[in-house]
């Protein structure tokens, strides 16, 4: 199994989205959680993401309580600038509010240095060469190894890393989700910048489990920010794709996840290079194991230009946020760029 890089980082060809063991999709068990994060050492993931936003900093508390005595053997990835405040997402890019962040988050997670510390997003208030010029701070005073970005557009990701070297930008992609497409990952390799993909399963949607919105509870993100393509209708539009993906999936003798995941897994950059790291994300010591078995399949390109016939934003129903969610996502103005030329 051949590592990828993320700047100065080598990582596992797939890491583990921890987000789930404490907020998005119904409540965690911290006790499945900590056995979770330490089987998947064992099983080879060296790559883990957590954010200060998750669980209100429970989730950096739990990977730091779990995993304290292995901290030598993962690459530990987190995100400042978006938290909790009243029950809603609050974003503040101020350098102060960001280095306070920091400090809070090596304290949650028993550590000295944080390697991958992502700017979760862009404060509109504050200018994108600021909060990035921080981090730098940070890198260079030993609490930070690298620095990274989530959900912005490619001229915001090309402003950053002319204030400070940006090592990765993470934001959504998957098979159904495919807005980087339009510019981020042409910026990515021009800049040699590492992309990580979150959501890389559609939110469950690519492994055939996921159900709508009538039988999920109000407080999942599939009711709330992701809520257009789980709506009854849209959904039960999408869901016809998944019968010819899952026949695909039987041919390569692999689950529809494990199949969605070496999806992004093959991708090639132009140099035919593959670069991707997707994070899938769970709560589930099962899920985990299953999605480790992708990190090692890669698929032909043949296989690869049939799926990405299959399943893409032309034939999935509905867009990936609500209007009002897409319209504030940094990201998505790639696609209006796209769109008006």
């Amino acid at each position: 199994m051949t590592e990828r890089q993320i700047g100065s980082l080598s990582v596992s060809p797939l890491g583990l989205g921890c987000m789930n063991m404490s907020s998005g999709y119904g409540p965690g068990d911290d006790a499945i959680s900590n056995r979770l994060l330490n089987e998947a050492l064992d099983a080879g993931y060296t790559f883990l993401d957590t954010a200060t936003l998750y669980g209100g900093g429970h989730n950096e508390t739990l990977i730091g309580s779990a995993l304290r005595h292995r901290r030598n053997e993962y690459v530990l990835a987190s995100k400042c600038a978006l938290s909790r405040v009243d029950g809603k997402n609050h974003i503040d890019g101020r350098p102060k509010a960001l280095r306070a962040q920091c400090e809070a988050s090596l304290s949650r997670l028993q550590t000295d240095v944080i390697d991958l510390y992502y700017l979760h997003r862009v404060d509109p208030a504050v200018p994108v060469e600021e909060s990035v010029g921080e981090l730098g701070r940070l890198v260079r005073e030993g609490k930070l190894r690298e620095i990274g970005l989530s959900e912005v557009a490619a001229d915001t990701l090309r402003r950053a890393h002319k204030e400070f070297p940006v090592a990765a930008l993470q934001s959504e992609y998957s098979l159904w989700t495919r807005t980087p497409e339009f510019a981020a990952l042409r910026a990515c390799e021009e800049l040699g910048i590492a992309f990580v993909p979150f959501s890389p399963l559609g939110r469950q949607f690519l492994t055939g489990k996921a159900r709508d919105v009538s039988q999920l509870p109000d407080d999942d993100l599939r009711c709330t920010i992701a809520r257009p393509r789980f709506e009854p209708e849209a959904f039960a539009h999408n869901t016809k794709l998944l019968e010819p993906f899952s026949d695909v999936a039987s041919r390569e003798r692999l689950t529809m996840a494990q199949l969605a995941l070496s999806w992004l897994l093959s991708r090639k950059d132009s140099a035919g290079r593959q670069t991707l790291i997707p994070i899938p994300g769970t709560k589930h010591i099962e899920y985990m194991q299953e999605n480790w078995v992708a990190a090692d399949r890669l698929l032909s390109d043949e296989t690869f230009a049939e799926l990405d016939a299959l399943i893409n934003e032309r034939t999935v129903s509905g867009n990936r946020y609500s209007d009002a969610r897409m319209a504030d996502t940094d990201a998505e103005r790639d696609r209006a760029a796209a769109g008006s030329q």
